[in-house]
Order: C-alpha cells, then sequence, then structure tokens
C-alpha cells in the first residue's frame, strides 16, 4: 500500500480545523494526524508527529502565519500550504508567506457552505503535490527575498522591438521574483501569466516591484508593453497582447471562460504572443503542475519566437515545463539560476540580428 500523507491541520478556528481535516481524510492517499489551533501548539505537534505537508492559516492569534514560517523554514523546512482569505490583509500576508518558504496557498469560501467543496478539491490535489517538494534549500536560511543584481542599464538599439512572455504557476511566484530581481534597467517589455485569483496579483506586482530594478504592476486594459515595465494579468482575467496602431505592442485584460484549467491562462498569453510579436518574442514556462502554456508556447515556436523551460531539478513542479518540452515547444531547458543570464543574452542577440 501507497504511504499515505501525513497532514497536520493549523487554523484558529475549530470549525474551519474540522472542514479541512473532513475534507483532506476523504483522500485516502491523505491522512490529517492532528490539528493545532496557533503557531506555538503547531511547532509542538510538528516535532512531535513529523507530518510530511502543514496547512497553515495566514491570519492567527499571538502569532501570524508568516511569522512563523519565517522561524519554521530554517529550522525545519516543512512543505506548507497556506489557507488564506481573500481580504486584502490575507492576500498581503499570503504573499509574504510565500516569500518566506509555503509551496502554495487556497483561499477559504466566503461562507462555509460555499465554494468549500471546491477549496478542498483544490487542497487535497495541493498537499499531494506539496509531499513530493525538497524545501530543505531553506535550511538555515536568513535571506527571505533574492538579492537584487545591480546590473548595467541595457542600452540596445532595438529593446522596444523585443518582448518576453512568462508563464508560471505553483512554485512561481519566488521563480519570476528571482529572475526578475536580476534583470537589468531598460530590459525589454515583459508580460507574465502567474496561476493567481482576484485580490492576489495587485498585491504580488507591487511585492515584485518592491524588489526588482523594473517597474511591475498589474495589468489593466489597453496599457502598453515598454521596455523596463513588467505587466502581471489581473487574477480572474486573461490577458492578451495585440499590436498597437503606430507600433509596439499593449494589453487586452477581460473575464473569460476557464483555458486549459484556468483563468488568466497561460495558453491564452502565450498564443496572443505568437500572433502579435512572432519572431520578436521570447517565451519563458516556469514551475508548475499541469499543461497549460504548452500549446501557447508552441504557437510562439512555430511563429519564430525563441522559447525557454525551466528544467526539472529547479522546478517547485515539473509538470508545465515538462509537457511543453515533451510536445516540442521548449528550445532550450535552463536551471532556474541560469534563466536571467539566458535572457539578457537572447536580447542582445535579438537587437543584433
Amino acid at each position: 500500500m501507497t504511504k499515505r500523507v501525513r497532514v497536520l491541520v493549523v487554523d484558529d478556528s475549530a470549525l474551519v480545523r474540522q472542514a479541512i481535516s473532513h475534507g483532506l481524510n476523504q483522500d485516502p492517499s491523505i491522512e490529517v494526524v492532528g490539528q493545532a489551533v496557533d503557531a506555538f501548539m503547531a511547532r509542538d505537534l510538528i516535532v512531535r508527529l513529523r507530518p510530511d505537508v502543514v496547512t497553515l492559516d495566514v491570519e492567527m492569534p499571538r502569532m501570524n502565519g508568516v511569522e512563523f514560517l519565517r522561524r519554521l523554514m530554517p529550522q525545519y523546512p516543512l512543505p506548507v500550504i497556506m489557507v488564506s482569505s481573500q481580504t486584502r490583509a490575507g492576500c498581503r500576508v499570503t504573499i509574504e508567506a510565500l516569500e518566506a518558504g509555503a509551496v502554495d496557498f487556497v483561499t477559504k469560501p466566503s461562507g462555509m457552505g460555499i465554494g468549500l467543496e471546491q477549496m478542498l478539491v483544490e487542497l487535497r490535489e495541493k498537499v499531494k503535490i506539496a509531499a513530493a517538494v525538497d524545501v530543505s534549500h531553506w535550511r538555515k536560511r536568513r535571506d527571505v527575498l533574492p538579492r537584487i543584481v545591480k546590473r548595467k542599464p541595457m542600452t540596445l538599439n532595438r529593446t522596444g522591438d523585443l518582448l518576453v512572455a512568462i508563464g508560471a504557476s505553483t512554485g512561481g511566484t519566488e521563480a519570476t521574483r528571482k529572475i526578475l530581481s536580476q534583470l537589468p534597467e531598460g530590459f525589454p517589455g515583459i508580460v507574465i501569466t502567474q496561476h493567481m485569483p482576484p485580490g492576489f496579483t495587485s498585491m504580488y506586482a507591487e511585492s515584485l516591484d518592491r524588489s526588482c530594478p523594473l517597474k511591475v504592476r498589474e495589468a489593466h486594459n489597453g496599457d502598453r508593453v515598454a521596455p523596463g515595465q513588467v505587466l502581471l494579468a489581473p487574477g480572474g482575467k486573461h490577458m492578451r497582447v495585440v499590436r498597437r496602431n503606430g507600433g509596439g505592442w499593449e494589453v487586452v485584460c477581460r473575464e473569460g471562460e476557464l483555458v486549459s484549467g484556468h483563468c488568466p491562462s497561460v495558453d491564452v498569453l502565450f498564443e496572443s504572443v505568437a500572433r502579435a510579436a512572432r519572431a520578436k518574442a521570447i517565451g519563458v514556462i516556469l514551475t508548475g503542475m499541469g499543461q497549460d502554456g504548452a500549446d501557447g508556447l508552441l504557437a510562439m515556436a512555430r511563429a519564430g519566437a525563441r522559447t525557454i523551460g525551466q528544467d526539472r531539478q529547479s522546478c517547485v513542479v515539473y509538470g508545465m515545463p515538462k509537457v511543453a518540452h515533451e510536445k516540442g515547444a521548449v528550445q532550450k531547458l535552463v536551471p532556474l539560476a541560469n534563466i536571467p543570464e539566458v535572457l539578457v543574452r537572447l536580447v542582445a542577440e535579438g537587437d543584433h540580428g
């Protein structure tokens, strides 16, 4: 019999603890081994029960989830899934928790009866994925944010004629942060689709903006794609790149049906870039479960764009890049640490090409 994933549920609400525990135990491959009402009880139970995965409430009394993570991960690294509210404060702390080592997050429904089952389905899937994630690199780690590498600003002739499109899911928030923190000012315009619900993308963009030399913000309909600027697809809306009258590109952000299981969808972004920018684009597919982005990246490659996939060893989840590579969409599989350097080189080659 396959070993079950042992889970510790941490939440100050007895009702939420019961609902999450019952929902997780519905999956025969998951076993809830304990419940904790706060970070201090969680600390003791982690040492005693040695769970494989922890689900952690974002907002708790005495010590919130992110502060607990900052203390836990350097001493006792464990895969953690955050359970977040969709309040502004909840969104902000969730982004901080991802920076501090959380693997992923789910959002609490507005009521325990509305959307609860959907949340539990998502949580069960993410718990099983998290159990296989290696978080040992957080041991003895003190720096939460990646160090910004100060590069000489780009002064290429045609940076405005080039476009970089990035797609990511599970583990992608920090992978993207590591890439952007090492790109130079004046780098060609970047468009990103990261799987996130409404409310979280604006907070994530603000967080990236504080830690990167480029200007990062959540995209709005009609925003221009410009050198030195990063546009992040808003949660709940597909983002497409279209040609502007007079040259260059702008984005169109609209609500829509799920595509490849997501809104925003990486496939939607990449396919629009293939049509609008063709050979003047670079596509990057990062860590994430599922296959969103694979078909879109293939369309980009067929249109003449250069394409990069994050390699297996550096992915939190080698799903999206794996499918893209198997479809023949990835021209280069690159470790996360090397992607900034590869992008700078490809941009320089494109500038002179």
